[in-house]
């Protein structure tokens, strides 16, 4: 117990609490409330309207009068881990332990389809710099192809194993009535978190949502038929993939090419949202599925199979009081031909589960403070989906430090406070444990300091506290 409450650890919940109590002494102002979209189905944290946004204060008046409007924001964060250990577990985003990260200087440039009136077009461009970015690449636009490398998501527009940039959303839109057309890079519709960092409460984000597809590239329609259903459908090139074909031939060409489709990365994107009419609940379940290729092991060199892969994600919203808002989140995801050993009774050879079950309790104490608790399960049945660190992974120079076959139950208990000072302010400092029980006494540790340090080296921890904290400015 001495190591769970080193100095360091100590001090650093303790230093962001006092940075947040002591500025609660000066006269705080509305909180932010930004007029930013929450993208497609995933619903944002819904704070009250309390009549003021964010003061936006880049202005291009020749396209705005044209309706073309460029934000953005700026996000800064720290936190740690109890072990001491250079990266926190599985945990992306804010992986980095005792190191400041900007993890998201982001730029919006967009022009809003409003279909309500008749005909309308819209445009959007999103531009990401910082130690988020690696996360969020897409196969042959800003990581690099699958075909040399046998790697997915590696990431090519990086400047050092931290800092890099990324080009997560590139699209147009048409709209006439109550139907939207979108054609190109686009965030996942899928489960309830998201990229953007002011569209969250927490800081770190559940598994759930780091181990899902961030970004789709293709045609994505939606269809509005009555005030409370939005029906999604289109059709993409994959997980994470922006024109990256199947690897037919070369060093690490698939080894099914007889499998359906194998040549195909076509994938179906798609599903359904309701909404009640006093606008307190909402409902909303989607999917993707296609073929994906899955390397045979970490070493690309043994070449890769190519299988089905498809999840589903439930989000249920609901605004149980003008303070209690309670978000549940259920997902199932399997991957034919994955090469893994079966984690259940009766699975299929080959084929790779994993699944989750994610709550989320919103509480408002004043206009300007809101406290949240999320509790998730994420079960990796065959230890396929989860690896860590995945910084080292979106990175080359890095063969082997990384690992994964994390095949367990991961639980994660996230407590934290939102304080909005301004406008355009926001602090976020949170609490966090996560722990691990693995199948059996071989599969590797995620926690720990030998995580990431060696070739395939795993933790020698079975689970970990963290703290930290970020500030959120928007412009």
């Amino acid at each position: 117990m001495a190591r769970l409450c080193n100095h360091r650890w100590t001090l650093a919940v303790a230093g962001c609490l006092a940075v947040c109590l002591t500025a609660s002494s000066l006269k705080a102002q509305a909180p932010a409330e930004s007029d930013v979209a929450p993208e497609e189905v995933r619903e944002a944290w819904e704070r009250t309207d309390y009549g003021s946004g964010p003061d936006r204060r880049i202005h291009f008046p020749r396209l705005e009068d044209r309706d073309i409007f460029t934000y953005g924001w700026i996000e800064y964060g720290i936190g740690a881990n109890n072990w001491g250990a250079p990266f926190n577990g599985p945990v992306t985003m804010a992986d980095r332990a005792w190191q400041g990260q900007l993890n998201q200087l982001y730029v919006v440039t967009e022009r809003e389809a409003d279909g309500s009136e008749g005909f309308d077009w819209g445009v959007r461009a999103d531009l990401l710099f910082g130690t988020d970015s690696f996360y969020t690449t897409a196969l042959g636009w800003d990581a690099y192809n699958l075909q040399p490398l046998g790697i997915e998501n590696i990431a090519s527009w990086d400047f050092s194993k931290d800092y890099g940039l990324a080009m997560p959303q590139l699209y147009g839109d048409l709209a006439y009535e109550s139907v939207n057309l979108r054609f190109g890079h686009f965030y996942s519709i899928l489960g309830f978190e998201q990229v953007p960092a002011i569209g969250n409460f927490f800081y770190t984000h559940c598994f759930s949502m780091q181990f899902s597809p961030f970004t789709f590239t293709g045609f994505l329609g939606s269809w509005s038929p009555d005030d409370g259903i939005t029906i999604y459908s289109g059709v993409t090139t994959g997980w994470n993939n922006f024109f990256d074909g199947q690897p037919m031939t070369g060093d690490f060409a698939i080894l099914n090419p007889g499998y359906p489709g194998a040549s195909s990365n076509a994938s179906y994107l798609g599903g359904i949202e309701l909404e009640s009419s006093d606008k307190k609940q909402k409902l909303a379940i989607t999917t993707t599925s296609g073929n994906e290729v899955t390397t045979i092991s970490r070493n690309p060199a043994d070449g890769s199979l190519v299988g089905n892969r498809s999840l589903i994600s439930t989000v249920y919203t609901n605004r149980l009081t003008d303070r209690l808002i309670w978000v549940f989140q259920n997902d199932n995801a399997w991957q034919f031909n994955a090469n893994v050993a079966p984690g259940n009774s009766g699975q299929q050879p080959g084929t790779a589960q994993w699944y989750s079950f994610v709550n989320y309790l919103f509480w408002e104490f004043t206009p300007e403070w809101q406290g949240a608790v999320r509790l998730e399960y994420f079960r990796d049945n065959n230890g396929y989906i989860v690896s860590a660190p995945l910084r080292n992974e979106s990175q080359l120079g890095n063969p082997g430090y990384w690992t994964g076959g994390f095949a367990g139950n991961f639980w994660e208990l996230t407590f934290g406070l939102n304080w909005y000072p301004t406008d355009n302010l926001m602090f976020r400092p949170e609490l966090r444990y996560d722990w691990f029980t693995p199948n059996n006494d071989a599969v590797p540790l995620p926690y720990g300091k030998p995580l990431g340090q060696g070739i395939g080296t795993g933790g020698d921890q079975y689970g970990q506290f963290y703290a930290g904290c970020d500030v959120v400015w928007q412009f």
